[in-house]
């Protein structure tokens, strides 16, 4: 299984994830975005909303009718409704159950970095997980390891 870390220094998460979003959807593949306060749930959801008409990514919330049909669902734990084996974490918590799916995507800033240093030392000790990490420059992501 793969884990990404994406070390948020230029823009907020709710302005990054929807080109992920975007490319794990264009997979035929479905994204479970993960996190604990509503307000940035809100913020990603308007994010995924405000992009060109020509790449709206449809999406809901976790506990709303038809949850299971979402492509991309919004929530805040790591219960995939919609069948998603993508999980993005948006609030900078590293959570045990995303080593379930089949690929993380870990997202952090300032705040939360000592958090996530600690996640990616913990998982280099596991078997069968691929970590590596990706830092903003301007507007593009390097991978760093």
């Amino acid at each position: 299984m793969q884990v990404d870390f994406y070390q948020l220094s230029r823009d907020p998460v709710d302005q990054v994830l929807p080109a992920i979003a975007a490319r794990i959807l264009a997979m035929g593949a479905r994204l479970l975005v993960v996190a604990q306060e509503p307000d940035r749930l809100e913020r990603i959801s308007a994010g995924l909303w405000n992009g060109p008409p020509d790449s709206f990514l449809a999406h809901g919330h976790a506990g709303e009718a038809g949850e299971g049909h979402q492509p991309i669902l919004l929530g805040a734990s790591c219960n995939a409704a919609n069948g998603a084996r993508h999980v993005a974490l948006a609030d900078g918590l590293w959570r045990e159950q995303a080593l379930d799916f089949d690929r993380v995507f870990h997202f952090f800033d300032d705040s939360t970095i000592e958090a996530a240093r600690a996640s990616w030392r913990a998982l280099a000790k596991r078997d069968g997980i691929e970590s590596r990490y990706f830092k903003q420059d301007g507007r593009k992501w390097l991978q760093m390891a």
